[in-house]
Formats: structure tokens, C-alpha cells, sequence
């Protein structure tokens, strides 16, 4: 196939990636108080997946959608190189989406402020009732897999057989599965450790400057 009929994917995670503050996180550090640690703990300890975590933790939130969007704008830290990353992807015709296995009102709310909007997400839904959390919602949810909110091994799978390529940039654990099955992976952080330890190959970057570096610079583009 000739390169410039090749169709390119490029999928990205959220939190700690394109915003490099991991805002759900922040989120559930500043609303819930100290019962969210040791949540947090046996998450990290691989004791329970995310969506086990998130239908416990929900209980816990305390504070209106109004509060924690104020919070948000406080708080967010798009990483600046992703507005340049993302139009030099619409450039080359590479579509781009996000997959989170974070919460889908802040993601939103970020995009927005920066006029990212039209790129499609795939996240966990925060449901607010009369203003406050109320409950979570995991329309992208593996129901044979206890891990994750968000499959977003299930999305890449989805959307492989529309493209000749796909391409995977995340940081944290709901990036290792998906990883395993991009074409060309970015990585920092435990996800970079986590495919050294697997035998997966991996392009180590600090920031979407060092991606699009990359790509401009590689014969498959």
C-alpha cells in the first residue's frame, strides 16, 4: 500500500498526557477527602480495577458540578505542544480521538477552554443529579474484564479495521493493554516501564513536541 493512502489512528490517553496533570485524580483528592487513599492504594497495588474503584469512591464525592468545573480551570495544565501536535495530525490527515479511563466533564470542559472540542473522546460518565455527583457511568466498559472504566483496548480494536495504522500515546496503567496492540507507541512513565518489563516497543517522550518531532522525521508518514 502507498504511504500517502495509508490511514493513520492516533490514539491518546488524558490524564498525565494530554493534560499533564492527572486531573481525575485531583479531582477525587480535593472533593473526597481522606477515603479516597486507600482506594487509591489497592488500585495501585493492582488490588482492584478502576471501575471498582470509581463505584466506591462515588459515595465519597462531595461538591457541586460548579465547584469542581472552577476547580478544574484552576487546575488543568494542557500540555502546549498538544494544540501544534494536533493540527499538525489534521495536516497529514491522521485522525486523532482520546480514550480516558478518566471522567468525561472535565476532559469536556478542558477541550473546550482550548477550542479542541471537535476531537471525539471515549471516557467514564459523571452523573450529577440536582448539581451533585451522583453517580458513574462506564458506557465503554469490558464486561469480561474487571480492570478498567474505559476498554480502550475494546475502542482500538473497534476502529482497527478502518485504518492501516494505528498509533497509541499514554503514561499510566489503562495504557498497558492497548499498547500491546497499537503499531507505533508513545510512552512515559509507567507505561514505559511497564513495556520494557513486556518486551513492547516503545518510543520514550516527554511532550507532544517530541512526538510530532518524531513523526515528521519518520520515513512512515
Amino acid at each position: 500500500m502507498e504511504k500517502k493512502n495509508r490511514r493513520t489512528l492516533v490514539l491518546c490517553d488524558f490524564d498525565g498526557t494530554i493534560c499533564t496533570v492527572d486531573m481525575g485524580n485531583e479531582i477525587l483528592n480535593r472533593f473526597t477527602g481522606e477515603g479516597w487513599k486507600e482506594i487509591d492504594r489497592a488500585y495501585c497495588a493492582g488490588e482492584m480495577g478502576s471501575r471498582d474503584a470509581y463505584s466506591r469512591v462515588v459515595s465519597l464525592l462531595k461538591g457541586t458540578k460548579s465547584q469542581m468545573l472552577e476547580f478544574v480551570r484552576a487546575s488543568e495544565k494542557l500540555d502546549p505542544h498538544f494544540p501544534e501536535f494536533y493540527a499538525f495530525c489534521r495536516e497529514k490527515k491522521m485522525d486523532v480521538k482520546i480514550v480516558s479511563d478518566g471522567l468525561d466533564f472535565y476532559i469536556d470542559a478542558i477541550l473546550r477552554r482550548y477550542n479542541l472540542q471537535d476531537i471525539e473522546y471515549f471516557s467514564n460518565e459523571l452523573v450529577f443529579r440536582n448539581g451533585d455527583a451522583h453517580s458513574i457511568l462506564f458506557p465503554r466498559m469490558n464486561i469480561q474484564c474487571e480492570k478498567c472504566g474505559t476498554c480502550k483496548s475494546g475502542v482500538l480494536k473497534e476502529y482497527r479495521q478502518s485504518y492501516d495504522r494505528v498509533i497509541y500515546i499514554g503514561n499510566g496503567y489503562s495504557d498497558v493493554c492497548p499498547a500491546k496492540d497499537a503499531d507505533i507507541v508513545f510512552a512515559k512513565d509507567i507505561l514505559y516501564e511497564t513495556c520494557g518489563q513486556n518486551g513492547i516497543a516503545c518510543v520514550l517522550y516527554e511532550n507532544f513536541y517530541d512526538i510530532r518531532a518524531f513523526l515528521q522525521n519518520s520515513d512512515s508518514i
